[in-house]
């Protein structure tokens, strides 16, 4: 099992798990006691340990390491030292310095150990002659572990290959699955189930050592983890065509990722179809997410709509953004400057409304910052 989490024991001890996808045996390093109490596990919490080794040729290997707490970078590896980089003020000091310079001496032995190892097995004679290693090829590794609300934990490991899902631990059997079925896999999977003092020592590490470091850094990262940004959404309408009308919902600036966003026909969410497409949660660089929803409908057709943005910073209550083409002095279906409506604005807090066309017709005669803007609405639900 500890081949492919990378080393040794400490594979959880947080920073060089999340660099080695090891299989090779390291000693296993002893834990301190945390210096708090952890995070309440209100949720579940993953550590993610991945390496990217990128094999040029036998004399020159470009190895690039991260670890992260759910999507809080923790460390990442000098890509031509090896040496850890912290990412977080907090997580330092998490380990005594001692530690973390074993785990930096241990996390250089395994890389030396990992490439050597890729490099001789390529160039064995037992391997098969029709899925001998190429050059360049590209190895990656994420092992970890995963801690649940009610205190039960789960470990993972999966090598990759050229992008490609390569191999899997099973932690019920302790044995490397393949995951896909070629001479190569069946190959290095022989070679690495056969270590079985290997196998034992990173189901142990990431069991027992990688459970210990998340639950200490849940602790130290409480404030990192618990952080929240309001969203900021905006909507505005593009024209297509003649006979289309897209009103375009993006919303900006929201931690933690997960967000509901949804239209609203007259009051009522309009279900999923061909007319609605929402993009994929985004990054922005400031550790915050975006994503927008474009909704198709035709120029005039009678109806309000406005967008509505659940999330964990707004509390029990959504933001609810109108598209602003009702306003009395805006001719229907002409273009609108956009609304720009940030989750949390002084004095815009109220009960829900009868009715959203009660909202739309209250909105409608308020003064907005242009002609024809909707205000934003922080609705109970």
């Amino acid at each position: 099992m500890k081949g492919a989490q990378g080393g040794p024991t400490d594979l959880c001890n947080l920073k060089d798990l999340a660099l080695s996808p090891s299989t090779f045996p390291v000693p296993l390093l002893p834990l301190p006691s945390p210096p708090c109490q952890p995070l309440s596990h209100v949720g579940t919490f993953t550590i993610r340990l991945l390496q990217t080794s990128t094999f040029q040729n036998t004399s020159f290997v470009d190895t690039e390491g991260i670890g992260l707490l759910e999507d809080i970078e923790l460390v990442s590896l000098e890509k031509h030292t090896w040496a850890i980089h912290f990412c977080q003020p907090w997580v330092r000091p998490a380990l005594p310095h001692s530690e973390w310079d074993t785990i930096d001496n241990m996390l250089k032995i395994y890389l030396h150990q990992f490439i050597r190892q890729i490099n001789e097995g390529a160039m064995q004679k037992d391997v098969p002659c029709d899925s001998a290693l190429p050059d360049p090829f590209v190895a990656q590794v994420m092992a970890g572990c995963k801690l649940y609300p009610n205190r039960t934990s789960q470990i993972f490991s999966y090598v990759g290959y050229n992008g490609q899902d390569f191999l899997s631990f099973n932690t019920d059997s302790a044995t490397w699955t393949l995951s896909q079925d070629t001479d190569l896999a069946r190959y290095v999977r022989d070679v690495i189930q056969n270590d079985t003092t290997l196998v034992e020592a990173v189901k142990d590490l990431l069991n027992d050592t990688c459970v210990n470091a998340l639950e200490m850094f849940l602790s130290y990262g409480r404030a990192a983890l618990e952080r929240q940004e309001l969203p900021v959404a905006t909507v505005f309408a593009r024209t297509p065509s003649p006979h289309q009308l897209l009103l375009v919902c993006h919303v900006t600036a929201f931690y933690p990722r997960p967000i509901s966003v949804a239209w609203l026909r007259d009051g009522h969410e309009v279900p999923p179809g061909p007319q609605l497409n929402t993009s994929p949660v985004l990054p922005n660089a400031d550790l915050t997410y975006q994503l927008s929803s474009v909704l198709a409908v035709a120029p005039q057709d009678g109806h309000s709509y406005a967008c509505r943005v659940r999330h964990r910073s707004l509390g029990t209550r959504s933001l609810l953004v109108p598209w602003g083409r009702c306003h009395p002095g805006a001719r229907q279906g002409a273009p609108q400057p956009p609304t720009r409506c940030h989750g949390a604005k002084p004095g815009k807090l109220m009960a829900a409304p009868p009715s959203i066309a009660q909202a739309t017709h209250s909105c409608c005669s308020s003064q907005g910052s242009w002609p024809g803007c909707w205000e934003p609405w922080l609705l109970l639900p």
